[in-house]
C-alpha cells in the first residue's frame, strides 16, 4: 500500500479499487442523500471505497499521475454525459441540441439563469417569454418580473427546462448551504501543477462528482465569486474556462484577501460604535478626543470630517467617508456627514462649519506664546524720551461692553478763542514690536482680530495684547496721540502727532456714555465737548459729499456655545446713537490725520479711498432717511481703493485722504501705519516702501475678506437661531426697504437687525412699517421664512 500525504489528508490507493466512475457515483449518492451532508473534496472521492483497508495493494501514485487520470476520468464522464444527454433533450427546431443552445447563451422558456440586476446584486430568474426581439421577461427569486437585457445574462443553469419559478427560491438555498470556498483551494491545488482549465460543469465533477444543475450552478457561484485561485482564460457565450493561477499570484492575493477581511472587520466594528453613540443620550455620548485616541478610528472619522467641510485631501477620503454613510444608512452628502458627527458627539450641535472650512487659525503656537511672554518681561519702551506727558488729561475710552482689546481712547477741551481741541489716543504696540519679528509675521498672517458670537480670536496672544498693548483704566500706558483744533465749521485748523503717555479716566460702554450725556453733568463737560466736535465734523464732511449709510447693526453674544441650547444675547445698535457717532466720528478725524500727515512727509503709507463721483444723492432724497435711504445708496457704491504713496479721495467719508490708524491691536494694516509713522517720529529709516506696503496689504486684504465671510456667516447663523426659538406667533416690527419682485419686499426686522423678503399686501410702498411673524427658521440651512400679519 502507498500512503501519501496531500494537503494534509492521506491518500489511500488500492489494486483492486474500482474504476474513478465507480467512486464518483459513492461520492454522488453520498452529496445527494444527505441534506447535512458536507462537502466532498477529491481526496475523500478517491477515498470512497468498498473495499476493507486488508485487501489495500500498495501503489505508488505521483501528483502528477492523479491529475492525469482524474481529467481523463472527466473527461470520459463528459463524453458519456454528453451520450446520455442526446438520449434525454429533444433536438430544437434548428436541429442544435439545447446544451449547444446553452453553450451559446440562447434563452428560451423555462431555462433557469443568473442575471445582473445591478452593479451590486446577482439574481436567479426563470425566462417566461420574449419581450421585444431582444428582452426577455423574468421572474426572479424575490418573485418580482421584470425585463431584462441579453447582456445582463451572467450564467444559464444547465441541464434545466420547464423550471418553476416557485422552485428557485429553495434551490438558492440549497446552493448556498453547499458552497465552500474550502473547495475551490483544493482544486486548485489539484490543477495547478499540470496548468489544466477547467469549465463550470468540469470543476463541478471534481469537487461534487456530478454535474447536475445544482452541482454546476454551486461550482459557478465559487468560480464567479472566487478572487484568488482562478481567472477566466477565455469566454465561451455564457461558458467561460477557468484557470488556476499561479503559486506567487494566489501568495500575493490570499494576502490581500486576508488583509480586506480586517479591514472589513475594523470597519463593521467602527461602525457599531457609530450607532452604538448616536443611540446615547447628549451627556452620555463620547468626548471628541476619545475619537482620536486610535489611528485606525481617527483615520475614517477624519475623512469623515474633511467630507462634511468640503475639504477632502484626495479620493481615499471621499471612499472612506462615502462607505462610512451607505453603512450608516445616509445619503453620501456633507449635510449628512455633518448630521452624523454631531449626532456621536464630534461635533457640537452649533458647530461653526465655516470656521473648519476656511481652516482659520484661532490658536498661537507655543513658540509665538513664549515669544510674546519674554516681551511681556523684558523689551524696553524705544520710545520712552520723547513720549509726551498727557496724564493731565480726562481721557475715556467707548466700546462695547464684551471689549478684550481696548485701543483708543478720548480727550478734548475748549481752548481760551472759543475753538475745540480733541485728542485722539491710540493704543502704541509698536512700542514692543519690530516689523519682522516673529510675532509681527505671525499677526501679518493672520490679518486681523475675529470677533464671533461665540469667540474671540485676537490677532495677537491674549495676554500679550491685553497686559502690553491695550489702554488700562487707571493705568499708565504708552500711546501715539493724535491732537486737532478744529474751525467753528468742523474743519482742520491744527493737528499734531506724537508718542505720549495718558492715564485712562474712564472705560465706558456705548451705552453708558449715552446715558452720561443725556445728563448733561457739569463735571464730565469734556464728553459734552466730544460729542459738539463730533456734531461739527459729521456736519463738515456732509458739505464735502459724504454719505451717511448709518444703519442698525447686532451683536449677538453666546455662552457655552457647545451647550445644544447655548445662551444668546442679541444687541441691536443704531449707528445714529450719539455715543456711536462721537467715537465715529474722532476715528475719522484721525484717519483724515494721518492721511494729511503721510502726504506733508511724503511717507508711505495704506492710504484708503472711494470713489462716488457717479452717485447723485439728490436721486434718493424722496426715500426716508435712515435705514431705506441708506440701504439704496449702499447697493450702489463703487469698492473701496487703496494707494501707498498719496491719499486718495474718499467720497463716501467726504475727505480728501483717510488712514485706518485706530486698531493696532486688531488690524495689521493699521500696525502697518503705526510702524511707518513711528519710524519717522523717531527719525529712522521707514521699514516698508510704497511697493512692500502694497505687497503686505494685498495679502492681509485677503484674509480680511475670509474673515468678514466668516464673521457675517456666523452671525447670521446665530441670529436665526435666536428667531427660531422665539415663542410661535410673536410678531416683529419691520421696515420695507425695497420691492424685489411684485409683492416680495426686502425689509429689515428693525428689532432684530438683518434683513430678509417677505410677501407684502397691496398697498404697502417702501418705507412703511409692517409686522411679520417666522414662519421657519432653519439656521444650518440658512433659511428664514416670514409673513405678515395684520397690525394689531
Amino acid at each position: 500500500m502507498a500512503v501519501r500525504a496531500m494537503n494534509s489528508c492521506v491518500i489511500f490507493r488500492s489494486a483492486a479499487t474500482p474504476p474513478l466512475a465507480a467512486s464518483r457515483r459513492c461520492c454522488v449518492r453520498q452529496f445527494t442523500t444527505s441534506r447535512n451532508r458536507k462537502h466532498l473534496n477529491l481526496h475523500s472521492f478517491l477515498r470512497c471505497t468498498p473495499y476493507p483497508l486488508s485487501h489495500v495493494t500498495v501503489r505508488s501514485y505521483s501528483v502528477h499521475n492523479l491529475v492525469e487520470m482524474v481529467m481523463e476520468e472527466l473527461a470520459s464522464i463528459r463524453k458519456r454525459g454528453r451520450v446520455r444527454a442526446t438520449s434525454k433533450l429533444e433536438l430544437a427546431s434548428t436541429g442544435e441540441l439545447l446544451e449547444d443552445k446553452l453553450r451559446k447563451g440562447t434563452l428560451q422558456k423555462g431555462l433557469l439563469l443568473e442575471f445582473k440586476k445591478d452593479s451590486e446584486r446577482v439574481l436567479l430568474a426563470v425566462a417566461l417569454k420574449p419581450d421585444g426581439k431582444k428582452n426577455w421577461m423574468v421572474s426572479d427569486q424575490n418573485g418580482i418580473t421584470t425585463s431584462i437585457k441579453p447582456q445582463q445574462v451572467t450564467f444559464i443553469v444547465p441541464g434545466v427546462e420547464n423550471f418553476e419559478p416557485t422552485e428557485i427560491s429553495d434551490f438558492v438555498q440549497k446552493a448556498q448551504d453547499n458552497l465552500d470556498t474550502a473547495l475551490l483551494e483544493f482544486a486548485w491545488n489539484e490543477l495547478v501543477e499540470k496548468n489544466k482549465s477547467v469549465t463550470v460543469q468540469e470543476l463541478a465533477e471534481m469537487i461534487f462528482g456530478s454535474a447536475e444543475p445544482l452541482e454546476s450552478y454551486c461550482a459557478h457561484l465559487l468560480l464567479s465569486r472566487d478572487e484568488v485561485y482562478f481567472t477566466v482564460l477565455e469566454s465561451k457565450g455564457l461558458s467561460p474556462v477557468y484557470g488556476p493561477r499561479t503559486a506567487t499570484q494566489v501568495g500575493e492575493l490570499s494576502r490581500r484577501k486576508l488583509a480586506n477581511e480586517a479591514a472589513e472587520k475594523e470597519f463593521e466594528e467602527l461602525i457599531q460604535l457609530l450607532r452604538s453613540a448616536k443611540q446615547m443620550p447628549p451627556q452620555d455620548k463620547p468626548p471628541r478626543s476619545s475619537w482620536k485616541t486610535e489611528e485606525k478610528i481617527w483615520h475614517k472619522i477624519e475623512s469623515l470630517e474633511a467630507f462634511a467641510i468640503d475639504a477632502c485631501k484626495n479620493d481615499d477620503q471621499k471612499r472612506t467617508a462615502g462607505m462610512i454613510l451607505k453603512a450608516m444608512g445616509l445619503a453620501k452628502t456633507s449635510s449628512a456627514a455633518v448630521n452624523l458627527l454631531i449626532d456621536i458627539g464630534y461635533f457640537p450641535v452649533h458647530v461653526n462649519l465655516d470656521l473648519l472650512k476656511l481652516n482659520i487659525p484661532t490658536d498661537h503656537r507655543e513658540e509665538i506664546l513664549s515669544v510674546a511672554d519674554s516681551i511681556l518681561s523684558s523689551s524696553p519702551d524705544l520710545d520712552e524720551a520723547d513720549r509726551v506727558d498727557l496724564t493731565h488729561l480726562k481721557v475715556y475710552a467707548i466700546d462695547v461692553d464684551e471689549a478684550d482689546e481696548l485701543d483708543d481712547a478720548l480727550s478734548a477741551a475748549r481752548l481760551q478763542d472759543g475753538r475745540i481741541k480733541v485728542w485722539i489716543h491710540v493704543a502704541d504696540p509698536t512700542s514692543l514690536l519690530q516689523p519682522g519679528s516673529i510675532i509681527d509675521k505671525d499677526a501679518r498672517r493672520r490679518g486681523t482680530s475675529i470677533f464671533l458670537p461665540t469667540a474671540t480670536y485676537p490677532m495677537f496672544p491674549e495676554r500679550l495684547a491685553m497686559e502690553g498693548m491695550s489702554l488700562k483704566q487707571g493705568k499708565l500706558c504708552n500711546a501715539v496721540t493724535v491732537s486737532v483744533v478744529l474751525r467753528s465749521d468742523g474743519s482742520i485748523a491744527e493737528y499734531s502727532v506724537e508718542n505720549s503717555i495718558i492715564k485712562p479716566t474712564y472705560m465706558l460702554t456705548y451705552e453708558s456714555a449715552t446715558e452720561l450725556l443725556h445728563l448733561n453733568l457739569e463735571e464730565e463737560i469734556e464728553l459734552k465737548i466730544l460729542s459738539e466736535a463730533a456734531a461739527l465734523r459729521l456736519r463738515w464732511r456732509r458739505e464735502q459729499g459724504a454719505i451717511d449709510t448709518g444703519t442698525l447693526e447686532t451683536r449677538i453674544k453666546v455662552t457655552s456655545p457647545d451647550h445644544p441650547e447655548p445662551s444668546i444675547k442679541l444687541y441691536v445698535e443704531n449707528q445714529a446713537d450719539a455715543a456711536m457717532r462721537l467715537v465715529s466720528e474722532m476715528m475719522i478725524l484721525c484717519g483724515e490725520v494721518i492721511a494729511t500727515y503721510g502726504s506733508h512727509n511724503n511717507i508711505p503709507l495704506p492710504y484708503r479711498g472711494q470713489p462716488q463721483s457717479n452717485i447723485d444723492t439728490s436721486a434718493f432724497e424722496h426715500l426716508p432717511e435712515g435705514p431705506v435711504r441708506s440701504s439704496a445708496i449702499v447697493r450702489i457704491m463703487r469698492a473701496a481703493e487703496m494707494d501707498f504713496r498719496n491719499p486718495v479721495r474718499h467720497g463716501v467719508l467726504g475727505l480728501p485722504g483717510y488712514v485706518q490708524f485706530t486698531s493696532p491691536i486688531r488690524r495689521y494694516m493699521d500696525l502697518a501705519a503705526h510702524y511707518q509713522v513711528k519710524a519717522f517720529l523717531r527719525g529712522d529709516s521707514l521699514p516698508f516702501s510704497a511697493g512692500e506696503l502694497e505687497g503686505i496689504a494685498s495679502t492681509v486684504n485677503m484674509t480680511t475678506r475670509v474673515v468678514r465671510r466668516l464673521s457675517s456667516s456666523s452671525l447670521r447663523y446665530w441670529i436665526l437661531e435666536y428667531l427660531r426659538r422665539q415663542p410661535k406667533g410673536k410678531r416683529f416690527r419691520s421696515l420695507v426697504l425695497r420691492f424685489i419682485k411684485d409683492r416680495i419686499a426686502a425689509i429689515l426686522l428693525t428689532e432684530i437687525g438683518v434683513q430678509a423678503s417677505s410677501w407684502v399686501s397691496l398697498g404697502v410702498q417702501i418705507g412703511d412699517e409692517v409686522d411679520v411673524q417666522v414662519e421657519e427658521a432653519h439656521p444650518r440651512d440658512d433659511v428664514l421664512s416670514l409673513k405678515e400679519v395684520e397690525a394689531v
